[in-house]
């Protein structure tokens, strides 16, 4: 089997999950993790795989038709363009937190803020942030520990400097733990219980519930817990920066402008109302 073979193979079997173009995009995608060469290289190359890219053809088909993310099946995503390690302890990093990072980034352009994000996953919004901000220190929390080993794994491969915690967010005795900062940032969990039915499997049966769901009674809990703390670390002049649900950002809006100075629902690529940017003046 040659490796354009072996993609044209991935690709069709893959459209019993997911649409013709995405399931060529993750076949092309396995391909060249697994030969090193893109495609217009493999049409070149007529060769047989080796017995080693053989094996790993089988078993990564094999665990893609079981819905599994081909990035946990890789163990890689791309964000900011930036390879992260990537495993089941985590979310697989989405496009609209990488414009979360951009406008946090071009509201402090060459600056040197104090920066605390709320919920590491994969490390992501943090190390992009140091990345993009070299003069920005960068304190980080999640309540998984395996998410903090993927997160400071991440920060080591990719020589970024930012401090990773293990911390209940939610128990507010921890917070002495965390410095005050110009700059709050989080991605917190924010999907009802109820919408779990909604999601595609290979979110579901994959990725981390403790990242995903929040109480169908409370659904703003980590909203109002990330206020609470604005108002008792946050520097004056601070911001905060958010990813939230788009049929809650109106409230999330409303529960911020009850402190904040300005408070303002921004649309992502999509014009889903998808983040929000709050500001104290004083």
């Amino acid at each position: 089997m040659t490796a354009t073979e072996a993609y044209s193979d991935l690709s069709e079997s893959l459209t019993s999950i997911y649409e013709n173009r995405e399931a060529a995009n993750i076949a092309d995608w396995v391909i060249e993790n697994i030969t090193g060469k893109k495609g217009w290289e493999r049409k070149m190359d007529t060769r047989d795989l080796t017995i080693e890219e053989l094996t790993r053809f089988v078993k990564y088909k094999s665990e893609l038709l079981t819905n599994k993310p081909v990035q946990y099946v890789l163990n890689e995503a791309w964000f900011c363009g930036m390879k992260f390690y990537v495993d089941e302890n985590v979310l697989v990093p989405r496009p609209e937190t990488e414009e979360l990072v951009d406008i946090i980034t071009k509201d402090h352009p060459g600056g040197t803020p104090m920066v605390i994000d709320i919920g590491s996953g994969s490390g992501c919004i943090p190390i992009s942030i140091n990345k993009k901000l070299p003069g920005a220190r960068v304190v980080s929390c999640d309540i998984s520990e395996g998410a903090v080993n993927v997160a400071r794994k991440n920060a080591r491969d990719l020589k970024a400097d930012v401090e990773f915690q293990v911390l209940d967010f939610l128990n507010e005795i921890n917070w002495s733990a965390l410095p005050s900062a110009d700059i709050i940032v989080s991605n917190p969990p924010y999907i009802p219980f109820d919408e779990k039915e909604l999601l595609a499997k290979n979110v579901v049966d994959f990725e981390p519930s403790v990242a995903l769901f929040v109480p169908q009674d409370d659904p703003l809990i980590f909203y109002k817990k990330i206020l609470h703390f604005a108002g008792i670390h946050l520097r004056n002049g601070g911001k905060v920066y958010l990813e939230v649900h788009e049929n809650l950002a109106g409230y999330v809006r409303d529960l911020f402008a009850v402190s904040a100075d300005t408070v303002e629902i921004i649309k992502d690529m999509y014009g889903r109302e998808r983040m929000i940017r709050a500001i104290w003046k004083y």
